[in-house]
C-alpha cells in the first residue's frame, strides 16, 4: 500500500498536532505515513507513489500558513503534471471569519486543476464548535483511508 504523506501548514500549532495523530492512527493500522511540516514541490515529485494529505489551518485572511505558501505558489505557477495523483484535504478554519475555509480551499483547487484526484470530501474543522479537532480528524480519517 503507498505511502500517505501529510502536508502541513501550522500557524499556531493546531495543524500539526492533528496531522502528528492522524501519522499514529495510520500506523496502528499497518499505514505507512509520514508528517511533512515544509512542504515542497519536490517533496511530491520525489514520492509519486505517495498519497497526499493535506492538513491546513487558515490564517489573516484566508491565506495558507508560511510552511504550505511555497508548495502552493509552486502548484499554480510551475503547474506540474498531477494527473491521477491522488489526495485528500483537513481544512481548519474558524467560521467566526468571513473568509472561513479558504485556505484549504485554495489548495484544494490548485491541486484539481493539476488533474489530482481527491479521496472523498475534505473535512472542515471549525475552531469555533468546541468540538475537539484530532477527535474529529481521527474519526474522517478512518473512513478516508478505507477508500484508499
Amino acid at each position: 500500500m503507498a505511502r500517505i504523506q501529510l502536508l502541513v501548514g501550522s500557524e499556531t500549532g493546531t495543524a500539526e498536532i492533528v496531522a502528528e495523530a492522524l501519522r499514529e492512527q495510520f500506523a496502528t493500522q499497518a499505514q505507512a505515513a509520514v508528517v511533512n511540516s515544509l512542504p515542497s514541490l519536490e517533496d511530491i515529485q520525489d514520492h509519486p507513489e505517495d498519497i497526499l494529505l493535506i492538513c491546513t489551518a487558515n490564517t489573516g485572511s484566508g491565506e495558507l500558513p508560511g510552511s504550505l505558501q511555497p508548495l502552493y505558489l509552486s502548484l499554480v505557477r510551475d503547474t506540474p503534471p498531477l494527473v491521477g495523483r491522488r489526495y485528500g484535504l483537513i481544512n481548519l478554519g474558524d467560521s467566526s471569519y468571513v473568509t472561513f475555509a479558504e485556505a484549504g480551499q485554495a489548495i484544494d483547487d490548485a491541486l484539481a486543476d493539476l488533474g489530482a484526484e481527491r479521496i472523498g470530501e475534505p473535512l472542515v474543522l471549525d475552531a469555533s464548535s468546541g468540538l475537539d479537532p484530532v477527535e474529529e480528524a481521527l474519526e474522517w480519517a478512518t473512513q478516508w483511508a478505507e477508500k484508499l
